[in-house]
């Protein structure tokens, strides 16, 4: 049987990553993100011996979860070379890591752009000890909605026909399955939409360059983009997605994704009809009952 076609271009990826890295990444997605993943691990009351960042950009989740975990080893894994004595030179979608070697695992705006999602997390979940846990974000499916459409329609107006330019995201419904088909217990998938302005779409295509975001979908168009195709695509942006002082709006949808190893000390839900009291008692309600021969 033959493996699905690859739908990234994993080597053009790591360039172009590489290339914004070096010459100046733009980190104020990235930022908010270390932000919200302080928060939501500092809810977690428990410590974590060995950690892994895997393939974050930038050295920011690094940081912060060596601050949170100072007397833990803290690693982290990416595809590049990198500095650091607990830098692990590998590929996320085929992790060299011995089973049951981790207690805590986090990504962030990693794993939106790997071949074989569900792989990698079930990789992930066997790299964790029992009631490890895995913490991670990656973009959603609303995510660039306005480019998405701004360069369907301008294609289609001046060239009679659209390509790839935007990656697909997955849905946050489709995220918690991937939890539950990997095997992680407890698994919460949930989601928060930021958005940013700009002064017109050449500056969010600045920013994209520089996070390393630009096209590498496997099926893009090879050929350069025409110029006129460029210059509708900012007109239409402009007319749909400007706001009253004509700044123009970008979308990012960040799904968030947890779930632990199973582990006997987790709470497990209840078998049916096993509850001690009544759902109508606790709210205070008079429970309704159907009639005789009628179907509630």
């Amino acid at each position: 049987m033959n493996a699905p076609a690859a739908l990234f271009d994993t080597a053009l990826a790591r360039h172009r990553l590489a290339r914004a890295e070096r010459i100046g990444y733009a980190g104020f997605l990235l930022d908010r993100l270390v932000e919200d993943l302080d928060d939501r691990l500092g809810a977690v009351l428990r410590d974590f011996s060995t950690v892994l960042d895997l393939a974050t950009p930038g050295t920011g989740a690094g940081t912060a979860l060596a601050s949170r975990y100072p007397k833990s080893l803290i690693l982290r894994l990416a595809a590049l070379p990198g500095s650091g004595g607990n830098h692990i030179v590998g590929d996320p979608e085929f992790l060299p890591l011995v089973a049951g070697s981790l207690d805590l695992a986090v990504s962030l705006l990693t794993l939106h752009a790997v071949n074989d999602l569900p792989g990698t997390l079930i990789q992930l979940r066997r790299a964790l000890r029992p009631d490890g846990l895995f913490l991670g974000c990656l973009l959603g499916g609303a995510t660039l909605t306005e480019l998405r459409q701004s360069f369907a329609q301008a294609e289609s107006e001046i060239e009679g026909g659209i390509s790839p330019r935007v990656s697909p995201f997955a849905a946050v419904r489709e995220a918690g399955a991937l939890l539950q088909r990997a095997g992680f217990a407890l698994p919460v998938a949930d989601t928060d939409t930021l958005t940013v302005r700009y002064a017109d779409l050449f500056g969010l295509m600045r920013d994209l360059r520089a996070m390393g975001m630009t096209n590498v979908l496997t099926e893009r168009r090879r050929t350069p983009l025409r110029r006129a195709t460029l210059v509708r695509a900012a007109e239409v942006y402009a007319e749909r997605f400007s706001d009253p002082d004509g700044r123009v709006r970008a979308t990012f949808e960040v799904l968030w994704l947890s779930g632990w190893v199973p582990h006997e000390s987790q709470q497990k839900p209840l078998r049916p009809g096993t509850a001690k009291s009544r759902l109508a008692d606790a709210l205070g309600t008079v429970e309704l009952k159907p009639e005789p021969g009628r179907t509630p």
